[in-house]
């Protein structure tokens, strides 16, 4: 399951500057929120559109959710939001029931007063609630302290604004948190930690259901600051900006780890040679040797090869420009885009070509086959994405999305995501701060 992106966007003043390292927030308010028409179905979660699932399955509409905090701060306070079996905005009370914020008019974020907020008991304490109902596109927000959600006109519709990870002068800029993903829907249950586009709040997951227990473990505990210092360390050693993605409020706390493909937004110049090298010596290397991609679907495998500028791929309905480092980072622009009349081919060479980018693979002894090789092969020789690289060693089990697909492996080998999924599942349990 892929996130669904936080609404924000950056403040138009920061884009393209170099920025202070490490990065310093300085939250605003809801004037400090720019919404960029043209990804308002991106960024933004909308009411009224028709959500995942019909209803006709044995999974367990009122799913168990066992908050259990082990975080040795300030209180904790849970969010848990998402689309209702009709498509509509909801929030999860501590009740169990849901709340629909009002719609409004309103272009300028109106923020939420009601107090849809799950407030947690102290270190060692597990609270208990039940979905009301099937939820879709959700998230479990947990904040050391409060977070600040806003309603918006999405086009007639009631558009919510979720906190941002990637805009230092969000409202919520300055709270330490995190958050799960999750769909429980009539085909079960999907849910994930996802530090796709920063690290924070420690979390992990555990998954009660008719067939066992599956269990994610998260990031430790002192992972943030773990990260950061690695992070800080590869600076000095290459040049590039990792330093950077470190991000502390005016105080001087760390708060998070931003995610490069994140702060590229922030910055644009960043990184802007660091891939260059490596995508000239891949495509030299492609012009004469084949590329086999495994589509791990009934196309089989596919053979690629550069002609003239552009990967081409047999079956694929276009081929592959180089791509530059936000692309490469977020697998998700330029040449590693999916539009919606792209086949089924292009669908699955694109995380697989993204990937080994990533993890820089395409270069080393059996390279040649993506994916075919285990994950001790993965960010063995630079460049490579740093930040995936360490924060999956500050993973307790090296579970969680590191990056948007993380979930290509080889046939035969586990996927790195941190998903727990079952279509029967009895009870979801969020660990907060790390082991007990």
């Amino acid at each position: 399951m892929h996130s669904v992106t936080a609404l924000v966007a950056l403040a138009a003043g920061l884009i393209g500057q170099s920025l202070a390292m490490p990065l310093i927030v300085h939250p605003g308010n809801a004037h400090d929120i720019i919404i960029i028409p043209e990804e308002i179905h991106d960024g933004i979660l909308v009411g009224g559109t028709a959500a995942e699932g019909d209803g006709q399955s044995t999974s367990n509409p009122q799913l168990g959710l066992v908050l259990q905090n082990n975080y040795g701060a300030a209180p904790i306070n849970v969010y848990i939001t998402g689309q209702d079996s009709s498509g509509g905005i909801v929030f999860v009370l501590p009740d169990g029931t849901f709340y629909y914020p009002p719609s409004t008019t309103s272009t300028t974020p109106v923020l939420i007063t009601e107090n849809v907020a799950v407030p947690l008991g102290g270190k060692g304490s597990a609270t208990s609630l039940s979905f009301p109902d099937y939820i879709s596109s959700g998230r479990i927000w947990v904040a050391a302290g409060d977070l600040k959600f806003y309603i918006v006109d999405a086009g007639g519709r009631a558009g919510l604004v979720e906190p941002s990870s990637t805009n230092p002068t969000d409202p919520s800029a300055g709270s330490d948190w995190g958050f799960v993903e999750l769909t429980n829907n009539a085909g079960g249950i999907y849910a994930d930690v996802s530090f796709v586009d920063f690290v924070g709040m420690p979390l992990g997951l555990s998954l009660k259901s008719r067939d066992g227990v599956q269990t994610v473990q998260g990031t430790s505990t002192n992972a943030v600051s773990e990260v950061c210092s690695a992070l800080q360390a590869q600076a000095a050693i290459d040049g590039a900006p990792w330093d950077a993605l470190c991000v502390k409020d005016a105080s001087g706390k760390l708060l998070r780890v931003m995610a490069p493909a994140d702060y590229i937004t922030l910055d644009n110049g960043a990184f802007s040679n660091y891939w260059t090298d490596y995508v000239n010596q891949v495509w030299d290397h492609y012009t004469s040797n084949t590329l086999t991609i495994d589509t791990q679907t009934s196309n089989g495998k596919v053979a690629c090869r550069v002609v003239g500028d552009e990967l081409k791929c047999e079956g694929d309905n276009r081929g592959y420009a180089k791509p530059g480092p936000v692309d490469i980072f977020g697998c998700d622009r330029g040449p590693f885009s999916i539009a919606e009349n792209d086949g089924d081919i292009h669908r699955a060479v694109v995380p697989r070509l993204c990937a080994a980018f990533v993890r820089s693979t395409l270069l080393i002894p059996g390279g040649d086959v993506q994916p075919s090789l285990s994950s001790e092969n993965y960010y063995t020789v630079s460049p490579t994405n740093y930040y995936s690289k360490f924060v999956h060693e500050h993973e307790l089990d090296g579970l969680g999305y590191a990056f948007a697909y993380d979930d290509v492996a080889a046939d035969g080998q586990p996927s790195a995501a941190g998903l727990v999924n079952n279509p029967n599942p009895e009870v979801l349990t969020v660990i907060i701060g790390g082991p007990a």
